[in-house]
């Protein structure tokens, strides 16, 4: 009785959650599970090997395939289009599925095209006639075909782009809010000669650098970073061009444009960081205060979450 079934809906499984609603011509197979307080619209097919959280909408026209996990929170638009094959041949079903994994609060809009094997990450957003070709980070929004990452959500632009002739201008670092991280100011100075840009360690800049590195020739789609450091921290000047960068602290999120080379950005350990929007031209270096360690990088945004 906790479960609303319509009486032209068809459900076959037993694990449904408590005050989830099936509706009209929707087909629930007995294998998949369902969370609680659920609306399947009409006209949805749900196969075995399906696992919704809890609190998920599913819009009408949607057709959920062996292989999907969804989390809590999510919702499904219209005609939303999941595939569980990568080379489907008719009466050839393969040994295995391809596992696709929805995180928790994600959103995928109408008519969305998704295929197999991606996860989506947590609280993204996927807009309208998306075609998804590759995994969606966490808190990402993603738009086109093939889907390409145009923003963040819930971030903070107000400092997009940065006021960096300002920052250049002042004698002390300006905190961003997030988790430490700070604009400094670097010592420039420009002749009929060119410019020259430098930062000294205890100075300009917050440590003395154990490794260097540039960024460079990075196609506008894609994105960089999406990770945090368990100690390293890193200082990022861009030289040429343009590059937004996005710090997430667990609890606050901010986007900011680095386009002056005399203003470098520090990141301290524990700050999550994305680095995306390159302009063709952009050059962007990078200090660390630790050599390279592979262990020392957090790549999972859960984890970083729950690390903290």
């Amino acid at each position: 009785m906790s479960v609303f079934v319509h009486e032209q809906g068809l459900c076959e499984s037993t694990h449904i959650g408590t005050g989830t609603r099936i509706w009209a011509f929707a087909h629930v197979l007995p294998g998949a599970r369902i969370g609680s307080d659920c609306n399947i619209c009409d006209h949805v097919f749900v196969e075995n090997d399906v696992v919704l959280g809890d609190r998920v909408t599913v819009k009408c026209g949607v057709a959920l395939w062996d292989g999907l996990e969804v989390g809590d929170d999510v919702f499904i638009g219209p005609n939303a289009a999941f595939t569980n094959d990568g080379f489907p041949r008719s009466k050839h079903r393969p040994p295995q599925f391809e596992r696709t994994i929805i995180r928790d609060g994600a959103s995928l809009g109408a008519n969305c095209t998704i295929l197999p094997g991606l996860t989506i990450g947590k609280r993204s957003m996927v807009g309208a006639g998306c075609v998804l070709t590759r995994d969606v980070p966490a808190n990402a929004i993603v738009v086109g075909n093939p889907a390409r990452i145009v923003g963040y959500v819930d971030t903070d632009r107000s400092a997009a782009p940065t006021p960096e002739a300002a920052v250049a201008a002042e004698a002390s670092p300006r905190d961003l809010g997030v988790g430490g991280a700070a604009l400094h100011p670097l010592v420039r100075v420009d002749d009929l000669r060119g410019s020259l840009v430098a930062g000294e360690a205890g100075a300009e800049l917050p440590f003395t650098p154990a490794r260097v590195f540039s960024v460079m020739l990075v196609p506008s789609k894609d994105v960089r970073g999406a990770h945090a450091h368990r100690r390293c921290e890193q200082f990022l000047v861009c030289q040429a061009g343009s590059v937004a960068v996005v710090l997430d602290d667990g609890k606050h999120s901010k986007e900011i444009t680095l386009a002056d080379p005399g203003v470098g950005l520090h990141i301290p350990a524990m700050v999550w960081s994305v680095q995306y929007r390159y302009t063709p031209d952009a050059l962007l270096l990078v200090l660390a205060s630790r050599v390279y360690e592979a262990d020392d990088y957090v790549r999972d945004y859960d984890e970083f979450l729950g690390l903290l």
